[in-house]
């Protein structure tokens, strides 16, 4: 898996995004359309580890908390970016969402949970904020942002 080959993986979900607005009827429809039992959800969450693994994913940070843009936002990617997180029993930096964050939760220790969340898709309103948090063991985050836009307070 290289970074053209997991972006092609990632065009589907970018795909079911565009155009909507960032908001929870967002997040019902990517939890119906890619639940965490799914196909599409165990190859992103199995190319995710292997992309770690290999060492282009995730490749800044320390132990517990390891992360990385892997796409930048692009006319194919409908601007949105893709980030990935590794995070264990940790609160994140505090941080805004100028145009919201698609947020999709894989769970590694069967219990984590990303800010409440267990497998599958969170959003965040455009304008909101938080400081995020995995809690019960270690979860992997991928995130969009519309437009790459993220502030760190």
């Amino acid at each position: 898996m290289n970074e053209d080959q997991f972006q092609a993986l990632m065009q589907p979900v970018m795909d079911a995004i565009s155009g909507k607005p960032i908001d929870q009827r967002l997040a019902a429809d990517l939890n119906r359309d890619f639940p965490a039992e799914s196909d599409a959800f165990k190859a992103i969450d199995a190319a995710c580890h292997e992309a770690i693994k290999a060492g282009w994913m995730c490749a800044h940070g320390d132990e517990g908390r390891r992360f990385g843009r892997v796409i930048k936002p692009s006319p194919e990617t409908h601007d949105l970016s893709v980030d990935v997180v590794q995070l264990t029993d940790i609160v994140g930096p505090h941080h805004s969402h100028p145009t919201g964050e698609v947020c999709m939760t894989m769970p590694v220790t069967a219990s984590a949970k990303f800010d409440g969340h267990g497998a599958g898709w969170c959003v965040n309103e455009p304008g909101s904020a938080h400081s995020p948090t995995v809690s019960d063991g270690e979860a992997l985050v991928l995130y969009l942002l519309p437009g790459g836009e993220i502030q760190f307070t």
